[in-house]
C-alpha cells in the first residue's frame, strides 16, 4: 500500500484558523525539519475554552494564544506528550488563564538509559514539565460544551497521548499521526513496539478526521494508517536486508536505505533505525553483542 504525504499547508503564523465546528488551529513559528512549518496549538470550544498542546515557550505564540482567546474562560490545557516544542509554554498560559494542566504524566524514557545514553533530539524533552493531573487511557474530562477523551499511544514519546473530542469524530493525533511525514521514533524517549501498538489502537476506532501536531489534517485516517503501518513494516524488512547484505552497523544501513533524504535528518534516521533493530532484536529476529546501540554490531540470525 502506497503513503501519500501532504506537504500543502500554510501556517497562518499568528492567526486562529477555524478546522472544525467549535475548534480552532494556531501554529507557532517554530519551524525545522522536525516540527515541519511548527507546532499546532488548539482551542476547543466557544464559550469556555480548552486548549491542547500550547507549544513552545514562545512569547508571540503566548500572545497570539491570548489574541484568540479573547479574554474568555480556559478551565483546561492538554498537553500531549513532554517533547519541547507541545509542552513548555503550559506553565505560562496557566498562569495567563489559571486553568487545570493535563498530561499522562511527566517526561520519562521508554525504557532505561544505557551507558552514555541521553536524550538526543532538537525536541528534546521538557523535564521541568509536571502537569495537575495525570490522565488514564479512556478518561474523559468534560467541559463547557465539550468532552474530550484521553487515547493514551506510546511510541514517539513513552507519555504520548491523542485526544478525542466526543461526539464529533474528531481526534487531536499530535505526533503519532501527520499528514506530512511519519512520526520519528527515537530511542531512549520512543520505543517502536509501543508505536506499532498504539498504531493498532488508533486503526481499531473509527476517528473521521485528525488533527496532528505539524501540519494538516489527516482526512481519511484509516486509509493513512494502513500505509504508514506498511511503510514501517517496509522499513524493517529493507532492514533486514541490509543485515542480511552485510551490513554490521546502523550508518552503514541508514546510508543505503536513507540514500534520498535531506542529511541534516541522517542522524534521526540512524535514531528511527536503532528503534527498528531494538524491536528486531527483543523479537529474535537480530542478534547483537550486548544490548542494541547506535555502535553496535547487528548480524542476521542463523
Amino acid at each position: 500500500m502506497s503513503l501519500k504525504f501532504d506537504a500543502s499547508f500554510d501556517p497562518a503564523y499568528g492567526s486562529a484558523v477555524a478546522v472544525a465546528p467549535g475548534v480552532m488551529r494556531l501554529t507557532a513559528r517554530n519551524p525545522s525539519p522536525f516540527t515541519f512549518h511548527g507546532t499546532n496549538s488548539y482551542l476547543v470550544g466557544q464559550d469556555t475554552l480548552a486548549v491542547i498542546d500550547p507549544g513552545p515557550d514562545d512569547n508571540a505564540h503566548l500572545q497570539a494564544l491570548l489574541r484568540a482567546i479573547d479574554g474568555r474562560p480556559v478551565s483546561h490545557i492538554f498537553v500531549s506528550h513532554t517533547h519541547k516544542d507541545h509542552s513548555p509554554l503550559a506553565a505560562r498560559l496557566q498562569q495567563e488563564t489559571g486553568a487545570t494542566v493535563l498530561a499522562e504524566g511527566p517526561h520519562r524514557p521508554a525504557r532505561a538509559l544505557r551507558t552514555g545514553e541521553g536524550i538526543r533530539l532538537d525536541a528534546s524533552g521538557d523535564l521541568a514539565f509536571r502537569p495537575d493531573a495525570t490522565l488514564a487511557d479512556d478518561a474523559l474530562t468534560s467541559g463547557d460544551g465539550w468532552a474530550i477523551r484521553t487515547v493514551l499511544t506510546p511510541g514517539h514519546a513513552a507519555n504520548h497521548a491523542a485526544f478525542a473530542l466526543e461526539g464529533s469524530g474528531i481526534l487531536f493525533s499530535a505526533d503519532h499521526v501527520m499528514a506530512w511525514s511519519t512520526s520519528i521514533v527515537a530511542p531512549p524517549d520512543g520505543a517502536m513496539a509501543d508505536y506499532m501498538r498504539s498504531l493498532d489502537k488508533l486503526l481499531a476506532r473509527d476517528d473521521r478526521l485528525m488533527l496532528p501536531g505539524h501540519g494538516g489534517p489527516v482526512t481519511k485516517p484509516r486509509v493513512f494508517m494502513r500505509g504508514l503501518k506498511a511503510h514501517r513494516k517496509m522499513r524493517e524488512q529493507a532492514i533486514l536486508d541490509r543485515i542480511e547484505k552485510g551490513d554490521r552497523t546502523i550508518p552503514e544501513i541508514v546510508a543505503a536505505i536513507y540514500r534520498e533524504t535531506d542529511p541534516r535528518l541522517h542522524g534521526a534516521a540512524g535514531l528511527s533505525v536503532l528503534a527498528h533493530l531494538e524491536d528486531l532484536v527483543a523479537r529474535g529476529a537480530v542478534e547483537t553483542d550486548g544490548e542494541p546501540a547506535l555502535g553496535g554490531v547487528f548480524l542476521p540470525v542463523r
